[in-house]
């Protein structure tokens, strides 16, 4: 239960408070009031909700379905004037995740917490820590692929970093449960819109940059995205950060006054004598360690997760073991198809992941490699040109244009923009299942492979902003096996 008092002073000391508008005038009494709820969801509501009339979209049609539904305040930047009283804000974000926090007794001050920012690579980096840390702790884990608040239950989250009242919501949880850290996955999108205004973080990582995310509903440009990511540095008692990351002198010069450890080439926490599935570190980290994702990109994120773990508590056999029980859905799965050839099922979706991707199948594959690829609709257009210009470095890759989440765009379309930055004819096949089919039987033997990339683990296409029905790349490339 929180009471209006305790609603009002927080915002006042966030110097986020406007006034309370009552249809009834100044004059009446709201002391006593109170609110056992809190939901940005017009259809959850009740007469004990405090509502967040939230988005540039939002309409006062919704606030009077929730009126109906016994509704009596909400809080919001614009008086509606729907007959019930709006404490009004100038930030409608801020005033949510603070007060989430307080609604559910600050569940932040009772777990380790552990942020992983970055371009690429937050989720694996996410499982990596998990698994270090499940060896002697009990973590909970907010990731993009799986979201467990037990240890025990997985689910599939919406969003790379859930709304405030969602998120303090499920760290509230992960207390009733016993956990004793949190792992997450902080977007630049998590500051820019305020998901995570006002937390602080034990261990923050930033594991690289590349332009991405750029676009009409995103960020306006890189300078934008580079700016909110590394606001989770500002955000976090101690930080680890990859010192082969380009622009690093900014990060390096960001968090001179606080604790850090740096890693990769270059740095007192590096990885020599690579092989596949396995690597030597040096630093804090010195040892031999086992892995099974392969790609320098996924020991470098072993690395980083090894070291933000260490500070949260985990020793370095903790470290080893974990690293070596790691796996990822949807990231780097290989499949192998009758004749020898293989197939590689990864989430790259950006033109740096791809690159990487890339490199890491032509390390091992020296016959003819076919790519699958898409790009979602109506957000991060730039890599469309991005995808182009990495193709092109490849001038014996076979590539085949598919959808990939193509939303409330026009597939063909998407493809075709994607072709316009190849400097060579290329497939489309628009039907994803037919795309993989069509890629797999150009297979001859063990040297060749085929590439599924973008999707990863989603068993579902966005159309039309819906989830549409789709089996998943790794099952339907099993399928035709």
């Amino acid at each position: 239960m929180m009471q209006i008092e305790t609603v009002l002073d927080i915002l006042k000391n966030d110097q986020n408070y406007r006034q309370i508008n009552h249809p009834q005038g100044y004059f009446f009494n709201w002391q006593g009031v109170s609110f056992d709820k809190l939901s940005y969801d017009s259809r959850d509501v009740d007469a004990r909700t405090l509502f967040f009339a939230k988005g540039a979209s939002f309409k006062a049609e919704f606030l009077e379905q929730a009126i109906s539904e016994g509704l009596s305040w909400y809080v919001s930047e614009i008086d509606y004037e729907v007959g019930i009283p709006a404490i009004l804000v100038n930030d409608i974000k801020q005033a949510m995740s603070l007060i989430a926090m307080d609604f559910y007794d600050n569940p932040q001050e009772k777990l380790q917490l552990l942020a992983f920012t970055g371009t690429k690579g937050k989720t694996t980096a996410a499982y990596f820590a998990y698994h270090i840390l499940k060896e002697s702790h009990k973590p909970a884990m907010l990731s993009t692929m799986n979201t467990t608040l037990d240890g025990k239950t997985f689910f599939k989250s919406t969003l790379t970093t859930p709304e405030s009242l969602d998120l303090f919501k499920m760290m509230s949880e992960a207390v009733s449960n016993g956990m004793t850290h949190l792992i997450m996955e902080v977007s630049s999108q998590a500051y820019l819109v305020k998901r995570v205004y006002g937390l602080t973080f034990d261990v923050g990582v930033f594991l690289n940059i590349s332009p991405d995310h750029i676009g009409p509903i995103e960020h306006p440009t890189f300078e934008d995205y580079f700016y909110h990511k590394r606001l989770l540095m500002l955000n976090s008692k101690a930080t680890v950060i990859n010192s082969g990351m380009e622009h690093f002198q900014v990060v390096k010069e960001q968090v001179e006054n606080i604790p850090h450890d740096f890693y990769g080439q270059d740095s007192d926490n590096a990885i020599q004598n690579s092989t596949a599935f396995s690597f030597d570190a040096i630093g804090k980290l010195a040892g031999h360690y086992d892995i099974q994702l392969i790609g320098d990109f996924n020991q470098e994120n072993a690395i980083a997760a090894g070291l933000a773990c260490l500070r949260l508590g985990a020793s370095l056999e903790d470290i080893k073991k974990g690293i070596s029980k790691t796996r990822v859905p949807g990231r780097m799965e290989v499949l192998t198809q009758e004749n020898g050839a293989k197939v590689f099922v990864d989430y790259a979706h950006n033109g740096d992941s791809l690159t990487k991707l890339l490199e890491v199948v032509s390390q091992h594959q020296k016959g003819q490699i076919t790519l699958i690829l898409g790009a979602p609709g109506n957000k991060g257009e730039s890599r469309r040109a991005d995808f182009g210009h990495v193709i092109n470095q490849y001038p014996s890759l076979g590539v085949i244009l598919t959808a990939d989440d193509p939303n409330f765009e026009n597939p063909q379309t998407i493809s075709e923009e994607i072709a316009s930055h190849i400097s060579r004819p290329v497939k489309i096949i628009i039907d994803r299942k037919e795309a993989i089919q069509a890629a797999m039987k150009e297979t001859v033997n063990e040297n060749d492979a085929v590439i599924i990339a973008g999707k990863g683990a989603d068993a579902y296409q966005i159309v039309e902003g819906k989830r549409a029905e789709y089996d998943g790349d790794l099952e339907v490339a099993k399928a035709f096996l």
